[in-house]
C-alpha cells in the first residue's frame, strides 16, 4: 500500500518537530545572574539518571529521605537556580516558595555532564553546590565515559574528593546510608563500544 499524501505530510511534520526539539532546550537555568539553557538530555544521560533514581530509591524507600529526579529546582549560592538530575533530602525538605518548587536543603546532588559541557558551567555549578550549607555529598557524573567525581563534606571548610572510574568501584553515600556500584549506574549505557550489565550492591 502506497502512503497517502496525508501520511507523508504527517511524517514530515513529525520529522520537523523532532529536529526542532533536538535544537531546543528542555529548561533554562539561572547561573550567576545569567539565563543559561540546559540542553535536552540524550539517551545515555536519561539512562544514567534513571539508573541513579532506581538504585537510590530502592535503598531509601523506608527511610526519612525524599528523592527527586530531573525537575526539582535548587537554589545554589545567592544568585543561581538550577535543575540537578537527581536530588536526595534526608529529613524535612525546605523550600523558598509556597509551591514547594525551589529546594533549599538537598543532602545529595547528582549532576550528569557530557564531554561537550562547558567547563565554565560545570565549575559554576560545582561551586554553587558546595556552597549549599546543608549539602553533604555531590556527584559529578560523566555520560560519555565511566567516571564519577564524588565530593563528601567533612566540615564547613573541608571536602573529601574521590574518583570512581572502574566497573567494580562502589560509591558510598554515607549521608543517606546508601551504596551503589558503577556497574548499575552505567547499566545499558554504551561506553567505547562496550555495553555494561547491571550489578547491584546490596
Amino acid at each position: 500500500m502506497n502512503p497517502t499524501a496525508t501520511d507523508q505530510s504527517t511524517a514530515k511534520q513529525t520529522k520537523n518537530f523532532l529536529i526542532a526539539e533536538r535544537q531546543d532546550v528542555v529548561k533554562n537555568e539561572f547561573l550567576e545572574g545569567k539565563i543559561v539553557p540546559k540542553p535536552a538530555a540524550n539517551r545515555w544521560h536519561n539512562l544514567i539518571s534513571t539508573n541513579f533514581a532506581i538504585a537510590i530509591g530502592s535503598r531509601i524507600h523506608r527511610s526519612t529521605c525524599e528523592l527527586y529526579a530531573n525537575d526539582m529546582q535548587v537554589r545554589i549560592g545567592r544568585n543561581s537556580i538550577c535543575f540537578p538530575d537527581v536530588l536526595v533530602v534526608n529529613g524535612e525538605p525546605l523550600f523558598a516558595d509556597d509551591n514547594a518548587e525551589l529546594l533549599l536543603n538537598p543532602t545529595v546532588v547528582v549532576e550528569i555532564f557530557s564531554s561537550v559541557s562547558k567547563s565554565t558551567d560545570r565549575t559554576q555549578k560545582l561551586e554553587g553546590f558546595l556552597a549549599i550549607p546543608k549539602l553533604k555529598e555531590c556527584l559529578l557524573v560523566n555520560e560519555n565515559e565511566m567516571r564519577i567525581e564524588h565530593y563528601a563534606r567533612q566540615n564547613a571548610k573541608q571536602w573529601i574528593y574521590r574518583i570512581y572510574n572502574e566497573r567494580e568501584d562502589v560509591i558510598t553515600l554515607e549521608s543517606i546510608n546508601c551504596k551503589l556500584s558503577m556497574a548499575e549506574v552505567y547499566a545499558q549505557v554504551k561506553l567505547k563500544e562496550s555495553e555494561l550489565s547491571s550489578k547491584a550492591v546490596n
